[in-house]
């Protein structure tokens, strides 16, 4: 079994809601065959919770506009650690940076297929380590220039 043409397209309609927010590091997998309760799992990240759930905020806000769709379920946004919407056919999962590298979901879904994303999505790849190398430079400034 394979993601359905909808799924695709949700994926490919939140994908792109998460890379006009900047997240970070956008990817999506085809969980079709390992999973009965969902075709396609997106992941994204971003550097703070501020920006998790604006990220999030703005999946929500197109898949609504653009296809019509609510998800069923949204969970985390208390902390806006790690938020999930469920829209059955896909879930999406935007996480702060640290609990991305935590929870590594890519490697449990590593051998899934990878479905194709936009290309301002694809962009997004390696910027989450981008990010973390331009704050360690700033703190080692900040230290050595003792600010």
């Amino acid at each position: 079994m394979t993601a359905t043409d909808r799924s695709i397209e949700l994926i490919s309609a939140a994908a792109q809601a998460a890379a006009d927010k900047l997240a970070h590091d956008i990817i999506a997998y085809d969980v079709s065959d390992v999973l009965s309760i969902t075709d396609a799992f997106l992941l994204a990240s971003a550097p703070n919770d501020r920006q998790v759930k604006s990220i999030v905020d703005e999946i929500e806000e197109q898949l609504s506009k653009e296809l019509g769709v609510k998800p069923v379920r949204r969970e985390g946004d208390r902390e806006a650690r790690w938020v999930l919407l469920d829209y059955v056919d896909i879930v999406v999962h935007v996480q702060h940076s640290e609990e991305r590298v935590f929870y590594a979901l890519e490697r449990l879904w590593k051998d899934c297929p990878e479905l194709e994303l936009p290309d301002d999505a694809k962009a997004t790849r390696g910027k989450a380590a981008e990010h973390a190398k331009l704050r360690v430079e700033e703190d080692t400034a900040d230290f050595g220039g003792l600010r």
